[in-house]
């Protein structure tokens, strides 16, 4: 990684200190995980970790702590990203920093300020939701988030994600089936699933 490139100290000082409830928490609760946790359907007893991707070269470090991505007077289609941050055996890993940015609705991405970038901490069930819309599509690529995964003291797991059905698909070079998002549209906006499995045991 590059010297300013996610995370920085800073940000992963912020990060850990939103989650001391949660690693607490996790560390009283980890007999309760290894017991009880039930697998989500997308998880295997171990299964392959999540797919790398390329960063792109639209990142940016230090995105702001939000859950809501959506900007007023936005076109787009309502998307609620969520999912589980799993370890191989299927385990939630709480406390996780997942960091998302995308296009907005016209395929534009916005360089010299925050729209539609954000990054949160998984809950004590490794559980993540944010709130955005559905990305437009640019030249050359179709339709997807961008995501960097990071459990405490792990290393970065940075992916794509993509949406089924679409046109585009057949033609971008690094579109992965692996990376399929869960769609389920609705009259209120979008469900977009997605666990990860990282490569922790």
């Amino acid at each position: 990684m590059r010297s300013g490139d996610f995370p920085s100290r800073r940000l992963l000082l912020k990060a850990a200190l939103a989650a001391s409830g949660v690693a607490v928490a996790a560390n009283q609760a980890g007999r309760v995980f290894a017991q009880s946790a039930v697998p989500t359907p997308a998880c295997r007893d171990a299964d392959d970790p999540t797919e790398e991707q390329i960063e792109g070269p639209y990142f940016k470090p230090r995105s702001p702590l939000r859950t809501d991505l959506v900007v007023a007077g936005s076109r787009g289609k309502i998307v609620m990203l969520e999912g589980q941050v799993l370890t191989r055996s299927c385990r939630p890993v709480p406390g996780t920093l997942l960091d998302l940015w995308h296009a907005d609705e016209k395929g534009d991405y916005d360089n010299s300020g925050f729209k539609y970038r954000a990054h949160l901490i998984s809950d004590a069930s490794g559980r993540y939701r944010f709130r955005t819309i559905l990305p437009g599509p640019y030249p050359g690529r179709t339709r997807h988030y961008h995501l960097k995964v990071q459990a405490p003291l792990k290393p970065i797991l940075t992916t794509q994600l993509y949406f089924p059905g679409e046109r585009e698909n057949d033609y971008d070079s690094f579109f992965s089936e692996e990376l399929l998002v869960r769609f389920e549209d609705g009259a209120s906006g979008a469900t977009a699933r997605f666990d990860f499995v990282l490569d922790i045991a």
